[in-house]
């Protein structure tokens, strides 16, 4: 059985917001490499597993119950925790602010 990941997927680039954010994944690694399709060029590989399956939990707990009852070998990957920035738009205007506000 191939080694799966569980984790908790970040936010894409194009998102604001953190919708799909809070479900954990169970993917599993790739066998084999990918390779390029000679007529088309796009790539192809055999192994379905680590393409098509990808299972979706609520909670990391599930996630690591349901590998453990199916003798999956995983990894937990913990989520780093998000950097809060505090912005005020006073702030622009700030007596303390060290570069001068210009257009």
């Amino acid at each position: 059985m191939p080694l799966a990941r569980i984790f908790r997927p970040s936010k894409t680039a194009m998102q604001s917001g953190k919708a799909k954010t809070k479900d954990w994944v169970l993917e599993f690694e790739p066998r084999e490499a990918k390779r390029p399709d000679p007529l088309m060029g796009w790539t192809q590989t055999g192994d379905t597993a680590s393409t098509q399956v990808r299972l979706m939990f609520d909670s990391k707990e599930q996630a690591v119950r349901y590998a453990e009852e199916h003798g999956i070998a995983f990894q937990l990957i913990d989520p780093k925790p998000a950097k809060k920035i505090i912005k005020a738009y006073a702030d622009n205007f700030a007596f303390q602010r060290k570069v001068p506000w210009t257009h």
